[in-house]
C-alpha cells in the first residue's frame, strides 16, 4: 500500500494542494508580524524596556531558524508533508499560549510558533516555486508573489484586528481564532498528494563548491538583509509613532497596517510588474524606493509624513523577496530544497538580528529613531548590491 505522499498526483488534487498552501500563508502572516502591533500592548502588560522588548524578535526568529533546519532535515528525509503540517500545529500550539501568563510563559508562545513559522515558511515557498516551475521562470516568480500576498494579507489583517480586538477587548478571542484556523488547515491538507521525499535523493550538492561561488554568498546577504529590514520597519513602526504621542495607542497598533497594506497591494500587482518589467529592473526600483521610504519615516515631522513613508516602503519590497525565492529556487532546481535550509536560516537570522539591534541601539541612544537607522542601512546596501549582474 503506497503512502499519500508518494501517490501519483491528479490535477484536483495537486490544485487544492497549491490553494491550501497559498492560504496556510494567512495566518503564517499574522503570526511572522503579531509581534509589531502587539509590541505596544506587551510593553505595557509586562513592564518591558527596549532591549526586553527586541528579545521578542529575538527569540521568535532564532527558533525559526531551529525550525528551518529541522525543515531541511524532514524535506530530504520525509518529503514536504511532515514539515508542513507540523509547522502549522506548533504554531496553532504558541499562538494559544500567548494568550496567558508572564513574561516568560509569553517568550515561550514566541519560540514554538517561531518553531512552526520556521518549517511552513520555507517548506511553503519552495514547494509553490518547484510545483510552477515547470511553466517558466516568469510564472514561478508570479506563484511565488501570490503566495506571499496571502502572507501579505495576513499581515495586514494581523494589525486591524489586535487594534480592534485590543480596543473591545477580545484579544484571546482573536488569537485562539487564528490556532482553530491552523489545526484545520492542517486536518485538511493531511491526505493531499506533496511531492515525494525519493525526489531528493537524485540530487546531491557540493558545498564546498558552492562556497567558492560568489553568487552563493549574494544570495546569503541578500537571505539575510531583506527580511530583517522588513521585519523591523514592520515591527518597530507602531512604537516608533507611539513615542511620538501620536494619537495614542490605538493608532500605533494600526500603523504596522499601512506598511503590510501597501506591500500585500504591490504583491497583487506583482505579475503585472514582471510582465513589463525585467526582475533586475523591479529589484533596483524597489531598493532604491524602499531606501527613500525608510528615510522619510525617520525624519517626517507628521503622522501623515510616517504614513506616507511607510506606504512607499511597503510598495517597495512588495515583491523583492518572492523574486529573490524564485531567483534562488532556478537558480539550485531541485538541489534548492537543501541548500534552502542555510538561505531560509539566514532569512530567520536576519529578522532575529536586525530588530533586535534596532532596540539595542534605541535603548542605549535612547532614541527609536537612531535605531532605525539599521533597516535603513540595510535596505541601502542591498541597492547597492542589485546595481551588479550576478
Amino acid at each position: 500500500m503506497s503512502s499519500p505522499s508518494a501517490e501519483r498526483p491528479t490535477f484536483v488534487s495537486q490544485r487544492k494542494l497549491v490553494v491550501l498552501a497559498q492560504i496556510a500563508f494567512l495566518p503564517t502572516g499574522i503570526l511572522t508580524t503579531l509581534l509589531g502591533p502587539m509590541l505596544p500592548i506587551l510593553i505595557s502588560r509586562w513592564a518591558m524596556s527596549d532591549t526586553q522588548a527586541g528579545n521578542l524578535f529575538l527569540v521568535q526568529f532564532l527558533a525559526s531558524v531551529v525550525g528551518v533546519q529541522l525543515s531541511g532535515v524532514l524535506l530530504s528525509r520525509r518529503g514536504y508533508r511532515p514539515a508542513f503540517l507540523a509547522g502549522l500545529l506548533l504554531m496553532a500550539l504558541g499562538v494559544t499560549m500567548l494568550c496567558f501568563g508572564s513574561l516568560w510563559l509569553g517568550l515561550v508562545s514566541v519560540a514554538t510558533y517561531g518553531l512552526g513559522l520556521g518549517l511552513i515558511i520555507p517548506t511553503d515557498n519552495l514547494l509553490i516555486a518547484e510545483i510552477s516551475s515547470g511553466s517558466g521562470p516568469a510564472s514561478s516568480a508570479a506563484a511565488v508573489s501570490l503566495l506571499n500576498f496571502f502572507w501579505g494579507v495576513g499581515a495586514v489583517f494581523c494589525s486591524l484586528m489586535v487594534a480592534w480586538s485590543a480596543a473591545h477587548h477580545l484579544l484571546p478571542f482573536f488569537l485562539i481564532s487564528v490556532a482553530a484556523i491552523l489545526v484545520l488547515l492542517a486536518f485538511a491538507m493531511r491526505a493531499l498528494p506533496f511531492p515525494a521525499a525519493e525526489a531528493l535523493s537524485r540530487s546531491s550538492v557540493s558545498w564546498l563548491e558552492l562556497t567558492k561561488s560568489p553568487t552563493i554568498w549574494i544570495f546569503a546577504s541578500v537571505f539575510f538583509l531583506y527580511p530583517g529590514a522588513e521585519t523591523a520597519v514592520g515591527g518597530w513602526i507602531g512604537s516608533y509613532v507611539s513615542r511620538m504621542g501620536m494619537r495614542g495607542v490605538a493608532m500605533a497598533s494600526m500603523m504596522p497596517a499601512f506598511f503590510w497594506s501597501a506591500l500585500t497591494a504591490g504583491r497583487a500587482l506583482g505579475t503585472v510588474f514582471l510582465r513589463h518589467f525585467s526582475e533586475r529592473q523591479v529589484l533596483r526600483a524597489g531598493y532604491a524606493a524602499g531606501t527613500a521610504g525608510i528615510a522619510l519615516i525617520m525624519w517626517a515631522p507628521s503622522l501623515t509624513g510616517v504614513i506616507v513613508g511607510a506606504s512607499i516602503t511597503g510598495l517597495a519590497f512588495s515583491v523583492l523577496y518572492p523574486i529573490n525565492v524564485a531567483r534562488f529556487s532556478q537558480r539550485y532546481g531541485v538541489s534548492a530544497r537543501s541548500i534552502g535550509a542555510v538561505m531560509f536560516s539566514l532569512a530567520s537570522v536576519g529578522p532575529a538580528v536586525l530588530p533586535w539591534t534596532v532596540g539595542m541601539i534605541s535603548q542605549f541612544t535612547g532614541s527609536l529613531r537612531t535605531g532605525l537607522l539599521v533597516p535603513l542601512g540595510a535596505t541601502a546596501i542591498l541597492f547597492v548590491i542589485h546595481l551588479f549582474d550576478w
